[in-house]
C-alpha cells in the first residue's frame, strides 16, 4: 500500500479524514496549533498543516474509495502520475510535529537563492532542498522530496 495525496474542499481536511477512517481507509491529516485573534480574545485552535491536503494509504485497486467522502475533490498528481509519498516522509512530518517549533534550528545564512542544500539537522534532517527566497525574517526552502515549500524563521 502507498500513501497518496488527496485534495479536499476548503476546510474539509478534518471531516474528510474522519469520514474516510470510518470507511476503513488509513488517513493522516497533520495538525498544528495556531493562535487566532478573536474580537475579544486570543484562542488556540488546531488547524491542518497543509491546507486542502490529506494523505491516504491505500492499495492501488482501492483508490476510488476516497470519493465516498463528499469533501474529497481529487487526487494530487506529480509529473502526470498520482503523487506518492514515502513512508519515511510521513514519519518525518510526524516527528517534526512531535518536536513542535524546532524548525528554528535550520540555518542557511551562507547560501544564495537557487543553491541546492542537504539539511543535516532539525526536523527535516536528511532532506534535500532548494533555497527559493531569503527575506529579512525568513528563508524559503523547497523540499524536493515532498514537493512543498518550507518557510523558516531566521535565528
Amino acid at each position: 500500500m502507498k500513501w497518496y495525496v488527496v485534495y479536499t474542499k476548503p476546510k474539509w481536511e478534518k471531516r474528510a479524514t474522519e469520514q474516510l477512517t470510518k470507511f476503513g481507509v488509513t488517513c493522516y491529516c497533520p495538525m498544528i496549533k495556531k493562535v487566532k485573534q478573536r474580537s475579544d480574545r486570543k484562542i488556540k485552535v488546531e488547524v491542518p498543516l497543509f491546507d486542502h491536503y490529506i494523505f491516504v494509504k491505500l492499495a492501488e485497486k482501492d483508490r476510488n474509495m476516497v470519493f465516498h467522502s463528499p469533501g474529497i475533490v481529487r487526487y494530487l498528481f506529480w509529473l502526470g502520475k498520482h503523487a506518492i509519498v514515502k513512508d519515511q516522509e510521513i514519519e518525518t512530518i510526524k516527528e517534526w510535529l512531535k518536536h513542535g517549533d524546532t524548525a528554528r534550528e535550520i540555518s542557511v545564512m551562507q547560501y544564495q537563492i537557487g543553491d541546492r542544500i542537504h539539511l543535516n539537522s532539525g526536523p527535516f534532517c536528511e532532506q534535500n532542498a532548494v533555497v527559493k527566497d531569503i527575506t529579512k525574517t525568513h528563508y524559503v526552502l523547497i523540499l524536493e522530496s515532498l514537493g512543498y515549500v518550507l518557510k523558516v524563521k531566521h535565528l
